[in-house]
């Protein structure tokens, strides 16, 4: 029990001081790099507005909370996820979990960003001031692996360690000359590509009073990496999230829960973000979703549905959410998963 202690202590100062370190630091506002990583992953979290670090049980939630995988209580979970984004900007996602037993849960990630084709163009000295270049698509992936324990019928820790690349394709560059009409001009085509490795770390407790949980991660825990000459971290953000079943206060009923759910997300370079969830769970069947998310500047309300069937034995999940994003229009999620 004193070792059990002593982990759940030294997780949880190491989120409080993580969180008081990037209190701490000098804010730069859009300054991180590798943004695909702070995605929202999984159509079950976002149609309850994005809040994940303490609602997530299933393989899922290796990209929200690592210590959440220890809960899974199947051999093997796997999830996969769509996202149908803006400006046909989409992504991919997968996660799978197996228990070890007796020892914990090992999980594998990927998550694959398709931002489609662009037309290239440079300067040039002509009539139109610049001439093109072929097409070109960026690139971006991130692949990970992760382990969870469950210390306790409480608590679980995990980490989850990642590798990101990001391809941003080529640009030609002047190595000499001062403009377009210097006869010294010299171009080379130069590819800007970087590579990084991240780690997560988290922490979830359940308190086994009327659905009172908690959960807290540290994200994207890494080195700075450069395309030229200012070097930029990887979207560093402290997590804290927390669940209630409000009518259980009242009647000791857990057919059809009501689960109300809040997160606070503190990022390296902006202010606080606050979301507000809920779900509601019908004839253990169809689940309905909606939450609000707040200081975004395009993100705000969202809503899903989920439905929970077996067949053959096997537990399967399929969920959708709804995005409003703005100016933007909507951004659709859908996410299918399975258990043995």
């Amino acid at each position: 029990m004193n070792k059990r202690l002593s982990i759940s202590l030294i997780l949880i100062l190491l989120l409080i001081a993580g969180r008081e370190s990037a209190k701490g630091q000098l804010i730069k506002r859009a300054q991180v790099g590798f943004r695909f990583l702070e995605n929202p992953v999984g159509a079950e979290v976002i149609g309850r507005g994005m809040v994940g670090v303490a609602t997530t049980r299933n393989s899922n939630g290796i990209f929200w909370n690592p210590g959440l995988l220890g809960w899974i209580q199947s051999d093997v979970d796997l999830s996969l996820n769509n996202t149908q984004g803006i400006a046909d900007i989409n992504m991919n996602s997968a996660a799978a979990a197996v228990t070890l037993r007796g020892i914990g849960v090992i999980g594998v990630s990927l998550l694959v960003m398709d931002y489609g084709e662009f037309y290239g163009t440079r300067r040039a000295n002509n009539e139109q001031g610049y001439e093109e270049t072929g097409m070109f698509s960026p690139k971006a992936y991130a692949v990970g692996m992760a382990f969870s324990q469950k210390v306790s019928d409480r608590f679980s820790y995990g980490v989850h360690l990642k590798y990101a690349r990001q391809d941003l394709g080529s640009a030609w560059v002047a190595p000499t000359g001062s403009s377009l009409g210097d006869p010294n001009l010299t171009v080379a085509q130069r590819g800007y590509a970087q590579n990084a490795l991240a780690a997560d770390v988290g922490a979830y407790y359940d308190f086994q009073y009327n659905g009172i949980k908690f959960g807290a991660t540290l994200q994207n825990i890494s080195r700075e990496v450069r395309y030229e000459s200012e070097p930029f971290p990887l979207p560093f953000a402290v997590s804290f999230g927390a669940t209630v079943e409000p009518l259980r206060f009242f009647v000791d009923d857990q057919t059809n829960p009501l689960v109300l759910s809040f997160e606070s997300r503190h990022p390296r370079d902006f202010d606080e973000k606050l979301k507000l969830g809920a779900e509601y769970h019908l004839v253990e069947t169809v689940i309905a979703r909606i939450g609000y998310s707040t200081n975004y500047d395009e993100r705000g309300l969202s809503a899903g549905l989920g439905i929970r069937y077996e067949v053959a034995g096997f537990p399967l999940r399929a969920d959708y959410a709804y995005q409003a994003f703005g100016l933007f229009g909507a951004v659709h999620h859908l996410s299918i998963g399975i258990s043995y």
